[in-house]
């Protein structure tokens, strides 16, 4: 079986990339656009904190090119606000928002979890329960909005396909076997975080595609990635390209023996979030310059 690796940037509307990543007088409207002449997949986190229009996901479909993939950030609303409890109505709202728009350019949705929200076997599977696994489940879904998106939803998902989900934790109770297990029993994907040691950073395999976010290597949102720190995520993402763990995989819980030299399909996306970075990096006192330098080695290496 092939597999394939994604690379890609966290969101691409950012002032300081202005005349850095992005050319000197290019239009704010024309930026998607390059930055997915870049890259292969971007992730769409203005989701995260608010939802989004039918028409925002549908110009962003039309301005990426043939193959191009959005990951979507589920929103805090669910995840930091509701803490997982009582999500159905959240979750049909944010599955009528607009998301269906994408199309085939539909890829993963990721939902990060709060520092604060510790592990919870029975909050996280009923949790689980309620994510949609193809698109026809999650017309259904979005069938059950309520007024929040009323005379603005997109409803009709089109051919069936399959969804996939991945969730990224920030508390040190998750570093659990029985997380993993249950993780690999409901089929989402964790989320390989590095955070300069800020979160746990888990390296188990429990879907058929990896999701790798690189927050920072050693201060988090501020500081990029060398050499030296790219070649070794070079070589983690070899191995799971051949389904397999590399030698000094961070684990919680061991591969399954009768899967450890079996090709698995992966999908790769490396992301960065950028937005919060920016907020961080600016209240250390750091200048746009060397935020944008910082950015730049991250995004585009």
């Amino acid at each position: 079986m092939s597999s394939q690796v994604r690379i890609g940037i966290s969101g691409w509307r950012y002032v300081p990339w202005r005349g850095v990543f992005y050319p000197a007088g290019l239009r704010q409207r024309d930026e998607l656009a390059y930055a997915a002449s870049r890259f292969s997949t971007i992730e769409i986190n203005g989701s995260f904190y608010s939802l989004q229009r039918p028409e925002f996901y549908q110009r962003w479909h039309d301005e990426t090119p043939p193959g191009f993939i959005f990951s979507v950030k589920g929103p805090r609303y669910v995840t930091h606000m509701l803490r997982l409890r009582d999500v159905g109505p959240a979750l049909a709202n944010f599955f009528a928002s607009g998301v269906a728009n994408l199309r085939d350019k539909l890829g993963p949705f990721l939902w990060q979890l709060p520092p604060t929200l510790a592990y919870d076997p029975t909050r996280l599977d009923a949790f689980f329960a309620l994510l949609p696994r193809d698109s026809d489940q999650a017309s259904r879904l979005a069938r059950r909005h309520n007024e929040n998106v009323r005379g603005r939803a997109r409803l009709a998902f089109g051919d069936n396909r399959r969804l996939r989900h991945a969730l990224e934790i920030r508390h040190q109770s998750f570093v659990d076997p029985a997380f993993v297990a249950q993780l690999r029993r409901r089929d989402v994907a964790l989320v390989v975080a590095d955070t300069a040691g800020r979160w746990p950073l888990l390296e188990d395999a429990t879907s058929d595609f990896v999701y790798v976010r690189l927050h920072g290597a050693s201060e988090l949102y501020v500081s990029g990635y060398g050499v030296a720190s790219i070649d070794r995520w070079a070589k983690r993402i070899e191995h799971w390209r051949k389904g397999i763990d590399h030698d000094d995989a961070r684990l919680a819980a061991p591969s399954d023996p009768r899967e450890a030299h079996r090709p698995r399909r992966f999908r790769l996306l490396r992301q960065r979030r950028q937005g919060q970075g920016a907020a961080r990096c600016a209240a250390t006192g750091s200048s746009p310059r060397r935020r944008v330098e910082r950015a730049r080695s991250n995004a585009c290496n």
